[in-house]
């Protein structure tokens, strides 16, 4: 099974090619003008490193959010591009899922938040099947954690190093996760695959979490 994934949703893009269950190359693109004139280069130059040509990828994956209103839909255009061309099947994997796959801990529940500026964080809870078991939510840090059972062991898994261990949660397991998350995004894809769960390139939507400031406007005048 080979997938190809991007992500492009945070300051950083990434793209990654898994094959046969382990990570084949990656890349990573910093540009302060978007990611639009540079994601198909990256995409070449991952399947040159990873030796794996277009028509042998399995599925096309791309992270779909939350995160950048703008880069998330450059990633999910790229992917609807290359699985329509290509005739192969397509995925979205929300952001907090890959992030729940980067957990050191095996059986913990993987309590996964990232920074949603305003003062607010995306958080979510999984388990180790990667399966979400407290929804998406956009909130305060504090909120957000006052929603968490105090009675229950969890891995907090972020790439936003907010201060888990000034409060209640201090003490349980923090990981740092990288900020390119191409690869866990990869990670995911393929285990939807094994589960038969892969889309048509169609019915990939983003995963905003919280709605645009536009979308917003519109609703309240």
């Amino acid at each position: 099974m080979t997938i190809l994934a991007l992500d492009t949703t945070s300051n950083v893009a990434s793209v990654a090619v898994r094959a046969h269950g382990r990570l084949a190359a990656k890349a990573t693109i910093h540009s302060s003008s978007g990611f639009g004139h540079l994601i198909f280069s990256a995409i070449e130059e991952c399947l040159s490193d990873a030796r794996v040509d277009l028509k042998a990828v399995d599925c096309f994956a791309a992270g779909s959010g939350p995160g950048s209103f703008t880069g998330l839909r450059i990633g999910l255009a790229a992917v609807k591009g290359l699985a329509e061309a290509t005739q192969r099947p397509a995925i979205g994997i929300s952001n907090l899922r890959a992030l729940s796959s980067c957990a050191r801990q095996a059986a913990s529940l993987r309590a996964v938040f990232l920074d949603a500026r305003r003062g607010e964080v995306y958080g979510a809870v999984y388990n180790p099947g990667l399966q979400i078991v407290m929804p998406e939510m956009v909130l305060r840090f504090e909120a957000w954690l006052a929603k968490l059972d105090a009675g229950v062991e969890y891995e907090f898994i972020s790439s936003a190093p907010l201060p888990v261990e000034e409060t209640r949660f201090a003490g349980m397991p923090f990981t740092l996760a990288p900020q390119t998350l191409a690869a866990a995004v990869a990670v995911c894809a393929e285990r939807d695959g094994r589960a038969g769960a892969w889309q048509e390139s169609a019915d990939l939507d983003a995963n905003y979490v919280r709605r645009s400031d536009a979308e917003l406007f519109w609703r309240e005048n």
